[in-house]
């Protein structure tokens, strides 16, 4: 069975979780999605507990390869920490979908272990991002970094929540502005 099926499943399996959260993944919809045999799933993923921990821990790498590289492209860290919503505008620009983390999280005491550590694994990499983007932008001394940028992610995943809850986008660039107005954002 070629990796070729995992990543597609993997993909799939994406597009399921935040679309219906952990819950949602199903082998027999996943394997129809992605065109083989359900058994198959179970060649890459031996479980539903693996293979949800294999998406959220994707989800989790790609999210901080996406934060490098808005760090790589934008060296100015005011500019960077800018552009950090950009992460969560686009999963509600890709049909309605949720950030896959915040949806597995609502769901936490329904997910085995492993699941719960790559999810954690995910607020980990953008609070770290983002308190070392507002100390190198100066607007935190290094101590303050940690409680500022948690703040900054949960303000941010609140406001595609709320945004997702109306199927109304501008309702997230809305919430964006007044985080920037009121400080809690740099502008």
């Amino acid at each position: 069975m070629s990796s070729g099926y995992k990543e597609a499943i993997l993909a799939a399996a994406k597009r399921t979780a935040m679309a219906h959260g952990y819950g949602g993944l199903n082998f027999r919809d996943l394997a129809a999605e992605v065109g083989i045999k359900a058994a198959s799933v179970y060649y890459h993923f031996p479980g539903k507990a693996e293979l949800g921990a294999a998406v959220a821990k994707r989800y989790w790498e790609d999210i901080a390869a996406a934060l490098d590289a808005i760090s790589a492209e934008t060296p100015d860290p005011l500019v960077s920490l800018g552009r950090y919503p950009e992460i969560f505008r686009k999963s509600l620009q890709t049909g309605n979908r949720m950030c896959l983390s915040s949806f597995m999280t609502a769901e936490y005491d329904d997910l085995p272990d492993t699941v719960k550590h790559e999810v954690r694994a995910f607020a980990d990499v953008n609070v770290a991002w983002l308190s070392r983007a507002l100390t190198e932008a100066g607007v935190v001394e290094a101590a303050d970094g940690e409680g500022r940028a948690r703040a900054i992610y949960a303000a941010v995943a609140g406001a595609q929540l709320m945004a997702r809850g109306r199927a109304d986008l501008s309702l997230f660039d809305t919430l964006i502005d007044t985080y920037r107005k009121t400080g809690l954002l740099p502008a």
